[in-house]
């Protein structure tokens, strides 16, 4: 017999899910915060939740060997002291789709002059401004995991040209030119708008600064739904105030929530969002559980398995 400890603030809906898929040798215990799900893990063999919540109560599941996260990103799970000696999978396969509606979204949104045709329309004034266009515009993936490669295929659907910078892979068929390693510069030249959804590791922590900041044209604009730490700040809030790059759509940070005497919430030529580009949601996350325990339970490889040392 298996048990489930479902450690979330949508655990309701997560059991529902799994309940009706009638998962064999299963006992399914639930908690929405960390204090009542330290009582109700004993014993439990599998986790699925939040990363945050997580590591809260790792040391408390003594029967532990699967954490299947709900989120992409695992950093609570990666801190210095926590233990590893469990199986961490992550969700993939379901943020592309989430992440293309909120990037090109705001791409429309800059070309088509939505936002001042709308403060026009406010004026009374009759604005004829010519609007730009997606066709033939350079967009760069920092990342093109499953997420950048679903922002990839989108781009095509506008006839842009995309850019991919990665480690090593070069798998998707809609990105046209492929940068790794020390190639930033030649990633970044011509780019009319830059994307990053890479994950936090020791390896990307700053990677968007002022190097490549630098090499990017002055019209760019940076969109950033990924992870707040792949970003210095204090570099892009330089090229922001000082006419260096055109623009910036913030949906992450640093620090969480955005304190108020942070310089991005005064500089108008930038958009936050509060780490919402693509939620979680458990209609797509707990197929991705159900068909793990599957694989769990027959002793077969789990799908997303997150390497400790990479962080992804």
């Amino acid at each position: 017999m298996h048990r489930l400890l479902v450690l979330s603030r949508h655990a309701p809906a997560y059991c529902r899910l799994i309940e009706e898929a009638r998962l064999p040798e299963l006992e399914i215990v639930s908690a929405t915060d960390a204090a009542h799900a330290a009582q109700e893990g004993a014993g439990c063999d599998s986790v699925l939740g939040e990363p945050s919540l997580i590591a809260q109560v790792l040391p408390q599941l003594a029967a532990l060997r699967w954490v299947q996260a709900t989120w992409a990103g695992v950093e609570p799970l990666l801190a210095a002291g926590l233990r590893r000696d469990y199986v961490l999978t992550n969700a993939r396969g379901v943020f592309g789709p989430l992440m293309s509606e909120y990037v090109f979204g705001y791409l429309l949104a800059h070309e088509r002059l939505i936002f001042s045709r709308h403060a026009s329309q406010l004026a009374g004034r009759w604005d004829r401004t010519p609007p730009g266009s997606l066709r033939g515009k350079r967009i760069g993936l920092l990342g093109v995991g499953s997420i950048g490669a679903d922002l990839a295929h989108t781009a095509k659907c506008f006839h842009m040209r995309v850019h991919g910078y990665t480690r090593a892979t070069e798998g998707c068929p809609d990105v046209d030119a492929w940068f790794h390693g020390d190639d930033l510069d030649a990633f970044a030249r011509g780019l009319d708008y830059l994307v990053c959804v890479l994950p936090h590791t020791p390896a990307t922590r700053g990677l968007v600064g002022e190097r490549l900041l630098r090499a990017l044209p002055q019209h760019a604009v940076f969109v950033n739904p990924g992870r707040g730490q792949v970003v210095d700040e204090e570099a892009l809030a330089d090229a922001l105030q000082s006419g260096r790059l055109a623009g910036a759509v913030l949906d992450v940070f640093h620090e969480e929530p955005l304190p108020p005497y942070s310089v991005f919430w005064r500089l108008p030529n930038v958009l936050i969002t509060g780490h919402t580009a693509a939620l979680s949601f458990p209609e797509d996350i707990a197929p991705i559980y159900i068909d793990n325990y599957r694989r769990f339970r027959a002793g077969e490889e789990l799908k997303y398995r997150v390497d400790f040392e990479r962080g992804y």
